[in-house]
């Protein structure tokens, strides 16, 4: 985790231009849905760039990144893929995911599975839902966590009736291999604004 918070890894310049424009695109979604913005939280991974992004975009939402209404989550940080691919290029990805398509609760060596992200992404939601109920939110975090939230926030909304609201039951429930070995289907693009819920 410790390379991902050195200030080396925070957005180069193209990164500030997207996290301005998804900025921008937020606010304006904001305004289209009469979303105040003293009702808008932004959650986000202590990692560097998810930091810079979300200081961006409070920027353009005239919000105190240091105030109460930005919030680092640890449990928003990106996925460990293990030590042999720390650090490496994006090409050893596809390695992982087809690992993840067989099995989403087997870890690579050393790393977190699909099964360990939604335990801790369920978390972090959890701790969303509690302190900032009826409030806008604005996650920012990086493409696994990301994808396999849509992926898990997709099944929970599918879900017919449920006997409990508990969120942590009701993600419990599709935390089978069928639903979580499907998280690339909801693959981002970098700087992608898409809204979950």
């Amino acid at each position: 985790m410790e390379n991902g918070t050195l200030e080396e890894y925070k957005l180069a310049s193209e990164g500030v231009t997207q996290a301005h424009l998804a900025g921008e695109l937020f606010h304006k979604e904001l305004i289209e849905n009469k979303i105040p913005i003293e009702n808008v939280r932004i959650c986000y991974s202590p990692f560097s760039r998810t930091s810079h992004t979300a200081k961006v975009v409070a920027s353009v939402l005239n919000i105190s990144f240091e105030g109460p209404q930005c919030k680092v989550i640890d449990d928003l940080r990106e996925r460990f893929f293990g030590p042999s691919y720390e650090l490496t290029s994006h090409e050893k990805y596809p390695e992982i995911w087809a690992l993840d398509e067989k099995d989403p609760f087997m870890r690579p060596e050393g790393g977190e599975s699909v099964s360990d992200v939604v335990s801790r992404l369920v978390s972090a939601l959890t701790t969303i839902e509690s302190e900032f109920q009826g409030c806008a939110i604005l996650i920012v975090s990086h493409g696994d966590p990301l994808q396999i939230l849509q992926t898990i926030l997709h099944a929970a909304s599918k879900q017919s009736e449920t006997s409990t609201d508990d969120l942590a039951s009701r993600m419990q429930a599709i935390k089978v291999p069928s639903i979580l070995s499907q998280h690339r289907k909801f693959s981002l693009l970098t700087g992608e604004l898409r809204g979950a819920i």
